[in-house]
């Protein structure tokens, strides 16, 4: 049997906590309802899974179980319920979800995340604004390397408001370090209003968006949802 720290495991999961190699009647101690299976053999408990949702920080509290599938947006069960797997992660593939504002992105978003979460995988959320302001004050304490070593390391990289604001070309080139480190390794997921015809242009360089939406796009899940403001429809419906 191997012990270790989630941190050190291939599911870049917690950097506290135990998992183990095994079967689940050597983790002395623990009652047997907490115990779980998840990727590649690695139990973990739901105290390790609630610290990983803590930790990914997400914005809306959602789960795969409560997506609305009435409302007419171009999403269907189907979809979801093969993302809710964690065949991709495990891939390395990335996720673009686009869609009008008050389409459920960010909800659909969250909900993947928390469901890898409970899959023992290591999962973080970010406003894009927020990640590079972030990075920007990283680079001002000398903490710059140290994260971008541990935005590498998470199985799931979520970024939402993709191509709201502007870039300067700092942050373009902390887009491509990401991306680059990430590559082929973990899975990104990316939200946004822009349709990805458009991303291109929203980053702003003709070389550095070529190397960044090469490695984003070309092993990538892609959810184009469609239809009017849910949140529209809901006051409409009060």
């Amino acid at each position: 049997m191997k012990h270790g720290f989630l941190g050190d495991s291939p599911n870049g999961g917690l950097k506290t906590g135990l998992y183990c190699r095994a079967e689940p009647a050597s983790i002395r101690g623990w009652p047997e309802n907490l115990w779980l299976i998840g990727p590649n053999g690695i139990t973990t408990t739901s105290i390790d899974m609630a610290q990983l949702v803590r930790q990914a920080r997400f914005k809306l509290r959602a789960s795969i179980q409560d997506i609305d599938y009435q409302h007419p947006r171009n999403l269907k069960k189907a979809q979801v319920a093969q993302l809710a797997q964690t065949d991709w992660l495990e891939r390395g593939q990335n996720l673009l979800i686009t869609g009008p504002c008050g389409s459920g992105k960010t909800y659909l978003g969250c909900a993947l995340g928390h469901q890898a979460c409970l899959n023992g995988l290591g999962t973080r959320y970010y406003r894009i604004s927020r990640l590079l302001l972030e990075l920007t004050q990283a680079k001002a304490d000398g903490t710059y390397q140290k994260t971008l070593n541990q935005l590498a390391k998470v199985k799931l990289l979520i970024l939402d408001d993709w191509g709201l604001e502007a870039l300067k070309p700092a942050h373009r080139n902390d887009l491509m370090e990401i991306m680059d480190d990430r590559h082929g390794t973990h899975s990104t997921m990316i939200i946004s209003q822009l349709p990805t015809d458009q991303w291109y242009a929203a980053i702003g360089d003709n070389t550095l968006a070529d190397a960044i939406l090469d490695r984003l796009m070309h092993n990538a899940h892609r959810w184009a949802l469609k239809g009017e403001s849910m949140r529209k429809r809901l006051q409409e419906i009060d």
